[in-house]
């Protein structure tokens, strides 16, 4: 029996994806260690390094509307759902990207099609923990 378009959106997971583990893989070879999916802080950053205060986001391209992204396209289907649906999650982003940069917060966000030469992000985000941390990351 086939799955109704809401049964399949319903199994999309939040955490724990393909492209957020492969960041966290490859950072946890380097040496990073960071905690998951923080409550105390808005929108929950998929990693955060506390020390120096880096937050981190793994975006899913369709999910987060990626600009220029070919994984980003709006379904043909129920577009009068899906436009204002993916609207309000870059709105939300925005909003808390606001939040946790006027808290003091560096924000870094990784998008699911950057994930594929992780390498370069890595580097990217090693640079942003390094900047800002005194000693270690937690």
């Amino acid at each position: 029996m086939a799955l109704s378009r809401s049964e399949t959106m319903a199994r999309v997971p939040s955490k724990n994806t393909t492209p957020e583990m492969r960041v966290r893989r490859v950072l946890h070879a380097r040496g990073l260690r960071y905690r998951l999916h923080a409550r105390d802080l808005p929108g929950r950053p998929d990693l955060v390094f506390r020390k120096a205060k880096v937050a981190v986001f793994v975006h899913g391209c369709f999910w987060h509307s990626h600009p220029g992204c070919s994984r980003a396209r709006i379904p043909s289907s129920r577009q009068d759902y899906w436009i204002p649906k993916l609207e309000r999650n870059v709105k939300r982003d925005a909003q808390v990207q606001v939040e946790l940069i006027d808290a003091g917060w560096t924000v870094v966000v990784v998008w699911e099609c950057e994930t594929k030469c992780i390498d370069d992000l890595a580097d990217w985000i090693q640079r942003a923990v390094s900047d800002r941390s005194s000693g270690g990351s937690d």
